[in-house]
Parts: C-alpha cells; sequence; structure tokens
C-alpha cells in the first residue's frame, strides 16, 4: 500500500521527480532507446535489470521494494511490473509497454548510430540522398527523433514511467501497474509470462482491473498518413502451418514419386491471399494471408527429387477463434490435394504412367494419435524428447522437426500434407462497445480538439500486433483447445495462459504517440506528440477511470 503517513513531506519532495516536462521525458527517453535491447541478445536481458534501477530512484520503491518485480520471461529474460497502490483506490490500470526491439541490420554503415537519435539524425543529414522524399522532408522539418526503438515502442514505456511518478507525486486515487516485457517482437514469452502475475496479483493484492492500457505507438496507414488514432482493440495473429511428404524418387524417374515441391507449390497458389480468411468487423478489414517461409528440408543437393518441405503462413483474425482458421485451412488443403491429385492423373495418362494414389490430408492431432497407436506412447514420447533436445532451433523449427520425426516413420502415409500450428499466436481482442472505453476515447477526443486543434480517430483493431492479445480473453474454449492439439510445442516450448488470460477481465485500449517507419532503418517517432500531447492523452484516460471508479 502507499505509505501516506507524511503527505506535506511527500509535496516538498517534488523536485526529486524527474520526467515531468517535455525535455526531461526526451532525455529519459534517449537514455532508454541507448540501453540496447534487441531481441535475443544480451541486451534485451540487461535491460530489465537497468530498469529496475531507474524505476528505484522513484521514494516509493524505495519505500515499497516489494512491488518492484522483475518475473521470469526464460532465457534469463525478465518483465518488469511496478504497482503503485493508493489506499482509497478501488480500480487498477495496468499500463503495459514492450522493450525489445528488433534488429538494425538494414542501418548498414549507420548501425554503430542506430541507438544514439542525436548522432543518427545528423548521419542521415549527411546521407540525405538515401532516404525517401517522406522521410528527408521528415528530417528537415526537425520535427522527430529517429532510432531503433523511439517509435516502436521505447516511447510508450517513458510515458508510463512518467505517469506512474506523477500519480505518486499527486497521490492520484488509483492504483497502477506499470508492466514491461521483453520478447514481443518474437513469440512475447514476457507477456505471456507476466500474465500469470498479474492474475496472481489480482488475488493476492485485491486489484480490481479496470482497463489495460497499452501504449504501442500509432501506425501510419500509408507514407502520407498523419493521422492520430486510438486504438480500442488488437488483431489477431495465427500461424496455420503445413509439413509437404512426397515420395522420393530419382529426377530421371519422375513419375515414379512426387515432389514435395509440388505439394507446397499448390498449397501456397491456394493459401496466398484467399479471401476465405478475410474478416470486416466494424468496417475494418483483415490484411490477407502470406507465406512467412517456405523451404525444401533436404540439407544438401542431391538427384533424389524433394519429398520433403514446409510452410508457414500468416493469418489474421478479429472475431475467428483458432479453430475456425483451422477449419479453414483444412479445406484449402483437401481443395489443393484434389487439384494435385487430378493434375497427376492426368500427366499418368499421358506419359503412360501409375497414378501413387491419392494426397492425403491430415491434422497433426491425427499424425500423434497414428504414431501412439503403431509405435507405443513412451517411444513417441522418447521422439519428442530428442527434438526438443536439438540446439539452436527456434519453436517454429522446433514443431516442424517433430512432425517430420514423426511423419518420416510412416510412409505408407505419403503423399501427404500434415497440418498444424507453429507459434506465436495473438487472439484478438476488442473493446470497442465497452462504456468505460467509449468515455475515454471521448475524453482524448475532446482534449485533443481543445488544447491542440487535432483529431483524434478511433480504430477498432490495432493493426501492428500487440501484447493485449494477452488479456480479457474470450473466446471459446474449443477455440484454443483445437490450436493446443495441433502444436506439436504445445507445453513444452510454447504455451499460452488461456486460463489466466480468462481472469483479468477488464476493457483494453491503446493510446501512444505518433511515429513512422516502424522496423525500418528510419524508424521515427513525432517529438511534439510523444512528448506533449500522448502524456496527457494517458492521463486523460486515468483520470476518466478514477471518475469512475466506486470509492
Amino acid at each position: 500500500m502507499l505509505k501516506t503517513t507524511e503527505p506535506e513531506r511527500r509535496k516538498e519532495d517534488l523536485h526529486m521527480y524527474q520526467w515531468q516536462t517535455p525535455e526531461s521525458l526526451q532525455t529519459l527517453l534517449e537514455e532508454l532507446v541507448g540501453w540496447d535491447s534487441r531481441s535475443t541478445t544480451a541486451g534485451e536481458i540487461d535491460f530489465a535489470h537497468k530498469l529496475e534501477q531507474k524505476l528505484n530512484q522513484l521514494p516509493y520503491f524505495q519505500q515499497n521494494p516489494q512491488n518492484l518485480v522483475l518475473g521470469d520471461a526464460g532465457e534469463q529474460r525478465k518483465f518488469v511490473a511496478a504497482l503503485s497502490t493508493h489506499p482509497d483506490a478501488t480500480k487498477t490500470i495496468v499500463l503495459i509497454s514492450h522493450f525489445d526491439t528488433v534488429g538494425i541490420e538494414e542501418y548498414g554503415e549507420l548501425a554503430t548510430h542506430a541507438y544514439s537519435p542525436d548522432a543518427l539524425e545528423k548521419e542521415f543529414r549527411a546521407h540525405k540522398d538515401s532516404l525517401s522524399e517522406v522521410a528527408a522532408a521528415d528530417l528537415e522539418s526537425g520535427d522527430y527523433l529517429w532510432g531503433r526503438g523511439t517509435m516502436d515502442m521505447k516511447a510508450g514505456l517513458a510515458i508510463h514511467m512518467a505517469i506512474v511518478e506523477k500519480a505518486i507525486a499527486e497521490q492520484w486515487p488509483i492504483n497502477l501497474v506499470l508492466l514491461t516485457v521483453p520478447d514481443e517482437e518474437v513469440n512475447s514469452a514476457g507477456m505471456r509470462a507476466a500474465v500469470k502475475l498479474l492474475a496472481e496479483w489480482k488475488e493476492e493484492k485485491k486489484l480490481a482491473y479496470a482497463l489495460f492500457l497499452n501504449g504501442e505507438p500509432v501506425f501510419s496507414m500509408n507514407p502520407t498518413d498523419t493521422e492520430y488514432k486510438v486504438y480500442s482493440g488488437s488483431i489477431g495473429k495465427i500461424m496455420p502451418s503445413a509439413l509437404f511428404y512426397g515420395k522420393e524418387t530419382h529426377v530421371g524417374e519422375p513419375l515414379s514419386g512426387m515432389t514435395s515441391s509440388l505439394l507446397a507449390s499448390m498449397m501456397t497458389r491456394r493459401m496466398e491471399m484467399n479471401p476465405k480468411f478475410e474478416e470486416v468487423v466494424y468496417g475494418e478489414v483483415t490484411p490477407l494471408p502470406v507465406t512467412l517461409h517456405q523451404k525444401d528440408l533436404r540439407e544438401s543437393y542431391s538427384t533424389q527429387t524433394p519429398f520433403l518441405s514446409s510452410a508457414l503462413y500468416n493469418v489474421f483474425t478479429m472475431k475467428q477463434s483458432a479453430a475456425d482458421v483451422f477449419d479453414e485451412f483444412e479445406e484449402v488443403a483437401k481443395f489443393a490435394a484434389n487439384e494435385i491429385d487430378e493434375w497427376y492423373t492426368k500427366v499418368c495418362e499421358r506419359q503412360g504412367g501409375s497414378p501413387l494414389g491419392k494426397v492425403r490430408v491430415m491434422r497433426y492431432e491425427a499424425l500423434e494419435n497414428y504414431a501412439v497407436e503403431r509405435l507405443g506412447e513412451a517411444t513417441v514420447e522418447a521422439i519428442k524428447k530428442q527434438c526438443l533436445s536439438l540446439q539452436d532451433l527456434d519453436d517454429r523449427e522446433i514443431a516442424i522437426q517433430l512432425t517430420k520425426e514423426l511423419l518420416t516413420r510412416f510412409p505408407e502415409l505419403a503423399p501427404a500434407i500434415v497440418l498444424l500450428f507453429t507459434p506465436p499466436y495473438y487472439p484478438a481482442v476488442n473493446s470497442t462497445e465497452d462504456s468505460l472505453v467509449q468515455a475515454c476515447i471521448s475524453g482524448i477526443q475532446a482534449l485533443a480538439k481543445e488544447k491542440f486543434e487535432l483529431d483524434v480517430t478511433q480504430v477498432h483493431y490495432f493493426n501492428g500486433i500487440s501484447d493485449l492479445s494477452y488479456v480479457n480473453y474470450v473466446g471459446d474454449p474449443t477455440g484454443w483447445e483445437v490450436y493446443e492439439a495441433n502444436t506439436p510445442v504445445w507445453e513444452v516450448t510454447y504455451s499460452i495462459p488461456f486460463k489466466e488470460m480468462e481472469q483479468l477481465k477488464a476493457p483494453v485500449l491503446n493510446v501512444g504517440p505518433f511515429g513512422k517507419d516502424a522496423h525500418k532503418r528510419t524508424e521515427r517517432l513525432h517529438i511534439q506528440s510523444a512528448f506533449v500531447e500522448t502524456p496527457m492523452f494517458v492521463e486523460e484516460v486515468i483520470k476518466t477511470v478514477i471518475k469512475r471508479q466506486t470509492v
């Protein structure tokens, strides 16, 4: 609980608080950006410890060390959870951000300056001919802060730190959890781990979660889009995948086999841009599916035809569950298999060959059951253990390898397309109809118009994917049961805390600063938006929650 025995002393100590001017907030962000925290690097591990030291500069966390927690996110990474409470508060807002960033390879010779906004700006001015017309104009304007992590999304974290500092100093009657996590750019291991802590704190500390407020930046819809947006939901992402098992043969006898390349190509042809997966909700449309990864699994060249290939497909969701997507994925696979059968039969008739048999389509769950029936559960578990011990493979590669090890023990199943899920999975979440969210957005819109002559647009689904997917889960349990059964690495190297997510029932909202070119060498953050406007918008949201809470 917040120690309030010396309120007058707290007011006198306001000079100790550091991040309440645009200039000091920018200085804080530049420091955070300077801490290289690329996903899967040592910097990502170190960041949490540096941030803990930074937050410990606030007297509140010196006096309440139990409220500043570093939680385990796996692979030595930590998430940071900082709770400030007030004795008169009945509601809790969770301020969510991530501190990992993507890599810097695209910066080329300027990579050493990627984490130093001032130095990078100077270099861009010296290499202006390498910038697009829009980026060059933004450089000349002086309105942007450049560098990896400025926009995506250390600005959101800096704003949240300043808000917590102010709320403590002014004793706002609200509980706040500052939650910042690693690994958002890869598998969201940080947020999936933090969800369990949030569920524990709800019970142990009697927290009533009122709102999950993310600080992801505003994403432009095109290079000239400068519209400021707030988001009342976050789009879902799921990755249906396939292992293609052909019949090997010598290249000189093509009709004696069937290449996995043929299977994969026909399947990808039917998956890419397939409108079957498109959803329209509140007039917003999900991007169409694309292939994120497709390859022949042979390790070296030979005149043996390829008989194992894999493909990973990206599908965005709004209302569809994992079960819905998998049903549609299976239909596409069966359609592709029928096309292959018809085409291959005609080739055999023309060339005088004998068809090998119809292409089989099966789910991973069915393959594993088939393997258990023929090999026994102990043998299947041993195969799994062996695959999971392989070094330098990520969750996706392990899932494909495990499926391959099971499938290739049964050549009688070929030719076959085995359908599975590979991580990560982000369930869609939306709070557009929630009255509190509506009040918060109305408050932001009125404030923005009055203070800055700025129009604020509500978008119903944040299209950049976010960690809000792991709170306020309201999906059909059947949807995630299908996901569990068909994800080979489920509960071994990857899991989603669905049960804990269901305990975190509160609306979601995303309010962050405007920026451009996330994940590009020209990533940049709008200075006025980040250090003047957005902090006021976040404060408006919190005060809206305070007004509506029952004391």
